[in-house]
């Protein structure tokens, strides 16, 4: 009889961002994360990032991922996996689990500018003890639109009007 799935950890994201805080690990919180904090109501249950890709923050990511014990997500048979600067530097799109929860960390979402754009572009969020870049809502209406889920359609119609209510 196969292995049941492990049961998922609820997601604490503060403690992922103070993880990465306390490595200096550059990022820009992007997905439903970003989507609620600015304003959205939508539910979520992973945290996405997208990281920069100099050697000193792939090294820095990849400890605070062994710190949190992060191991590839939905994946049936036992992969080896080292999340280290070597694997980080391969990857496009990494879903994992960790001790705190999901973690998806991607290069470069569709529709994202590049990373350097990404960041100068995001709006700051005070999470507690940290501080985050968080992708303005601009990109994260690119995004969504590149991507064109349906998830990503209902995500697009409140973000557009939170924009509108912000404009004024």
């Amino acid at each position: 009889m196969p292995d049941a799935a492990p049961e998922r950890v609820a997601l604490d994201a503060a403690n992922i961002f103070r993880r990465l805080a306390a490595r200096g690990v550059e990022f820009v919180v992007i997905g439903g994360i970003a989507a609620v904090l600015h304003g959205s109501s939508r539910n979520t249950f992973d945290l996405d990032l997208v990281f920069a890709t100099d050697e000193a923050n792939l090294a820095a990511l990849g400890d605070v991922l062994t710190e949190l014990g992060a191991q590839l997500r939905d994946v049936d048979d036992h992969v080896p996996f080292a999340p280290d600067a070597a694997t980080l530097r391969r990857i496009e799109i990494l879903t994992l689990s960790t001790t705190s929860g999901d973690l998806d960390l991607l290069r470069r979402p569709t529709g994202a500018p590049d990373y350097a754009t990404l960041r100068a572009r995001a709006e700051r969020f005070d999470i507690g003890d940290v501080v985050v870049s968080v992708a303005s809502i601009d990109d994260l209406i690119r995004m969504k639109t590149a991507s064109n889920r349906p998830k990503d359609q209902v995500d697009l119609a409140e973000l557009t009007q939170i924009r509108s209510l912000r404009r004024g």
